[in-house]
């Protein structure tokens, strides 16, 4: 007899970790990630892609609505593993 295989795992809702705040810097027109003891100013469209994470949109959303927002850039390859290396530091849960 055999085990029964796992459910699929629900899809991710990335969402900023706790203590983590996003917010615009005017003086340098940036976007800054607020973290407990750190500042990470964001390049290019990051700030953007964050704004999408609200713990209710999961990957595949967050993709779709950037590929319509930007057709031209390659989020479908970019934004996955982004997000994914932004959970490894901890900045998302």
């Amino acid at each position: 007899m055999t085990a029964a295989p796992a459910p699929p795992a629900p899809p991710w809702r990335p969402v900023l970790a706790r203590g983590a705040v996003l917010r615009h810097d005017p003086v340098r027109d940036a976007d800054l990630l607020l973290l407990p003891e750190r500042v990470v100013v964001l390049d290019g469209g990051a700030g953007a892609v964050l704004r999408l994470c609200d713990g209710v949109r999961d990957v595949a959303a967050i993709v779709t609505e950037l590929a319509v927002r930007h057709p031209a850039a390659p989020v479908t390859a970019e934004v996955p593993e982004f997000l994914d290396r932004l959970r490894k530091e901890g900045w998302l849960r």
